[in-house]
């Protein structure tokens, strides 16, 4: 059994690589940014930690994604939408709930294949 961890620290891996499946760490943006650009920061970080997992975002498995609040699901979306493969949509969810620290309005984890 193989297990490979990408950019490990003393609590978590930014992703972690078994079974031909790829789980990313949860991705943040800027904190204090409004929450169109930190969508697109979670984005851009994803896009890099499964590039360098061997995989891509057609690969992608499951999306799950927290909100601070739901009154930004539609500027949340409106970013996503543009990123988004459209032909390889992935099983997607999006709640409500407290992140890290009040700076995060959006927080993005994602299950791909390899």
């Amino acid at each position: 059994m193989s297990i490979t961890r990408l950019h490990p620290g003393p609590r978590m891996s930014q992703a972690v690589i078994h079974n031909n499946t790829v789980y990313l760490a949860g991705q943040v943006g800027t904190a204090g940014a409004d929450v169109a650009t930190q969508t697109q920061d979670c984005l851009n970080a994803i896009d890099c930690l499964l590039d360098q997992a061997g995989s891509s975002k057609s690969k992608m498995l499951q999306v799950i994604i927290w909100l601070d609040d739901m009154a930004n699901f539609q500027e949340m979306n409106a970013v996503y939408d543009a990123w988004i493969d459209p032909a390889n949509p992935a099983a997607r969810a999006c709640g409500e709930a407290k992140l890290a620290t009040p700076d995060y309005k959006v927080e993005f984890i994602v299950t791909a294949a390899v």
